[in-house]
């Protein structure tokens, strides 16, 4: 019986939970000192991966430094992997585009903080729930705090891209909860 138990819990393991159903609002706010690919620059785009769903930024010609502040929509479910993948690549014509740089943001605080937000009815806006720190385990360059925003639960991050020479993104993360839920109905 033990045996049965654990590998339940090992399928659970890797899933957003019983009450993570909702929209994930990415916005893609800047890149800061990315890598060059191109003979002096890139032409850097941002893509976001959350289970089988992908979202693309536009792409930003000849910059190092883009500014996107595009927002980006991706759909929630307890069947949802806990991570969003980012990638950053530079778009080339006449081959493949070449890789810019990669993170890997873990959801599962924010997911946390959502199943606060009953609590959190009367608290002031712009409240910090949740700080997390940069290290190894995980992208961030500096700081990640975790706000309780006119009831919305909202992710700041400035991440730091793995397997290149250089780069930074700012991105803001936003936890919609779908109607359903808020109903109690699902």
């Amino acid at each position: 019986l033990e045996g049965e138990e654990e590998e339940e819990e090992e399928e659970e393991e890797g899933k957003m939970g019983d009450l993570a159903t909702g929209v994930l609002k990415v916005r893609v706010v800047k890149g800061r000192s990315l890598a060059v690919r191109d003979i002096r620059s890139s032409d850097p785009y941002v893509v976001l991966k959350l289970g089988n769903q992908v979202a693309k930024t536009r792409v930003i010609n000849s910059n190092l430094n883009p500014v996107w502040d595009e927002e980006l929509t991706l759909n929630i479910s307890s069947t949802t992997p806990p991570s969003l993948k980012v990638e950053v690549f530079d778009k080339d014509t006449f081959s493949a585009d070449d890789e810019m740089g990669n993170a890997e943001i873990d959801l599962q605080p924010l997911a946390a903080s959502v199943r606060m937000r009953k609590v959190l009815k009367g608290t002031p806006s712009a409240t910090q729930i949740r700080k997390l720190v940069p290290s190894r385990e995980n992208y961030l360059a500096k700081d990640s705090c975790i706000c309780y925003v006119d009831g919305d639960m909202i992710q700041d991050l400035c991440l730091r891209l793995g397997n290149v020479e250089s780069g930074e993104l700012d991105m803001r993360l936003k936890w919609i909860d779908v109607p359903a839920v808020l109903d109690g109905r699902k």
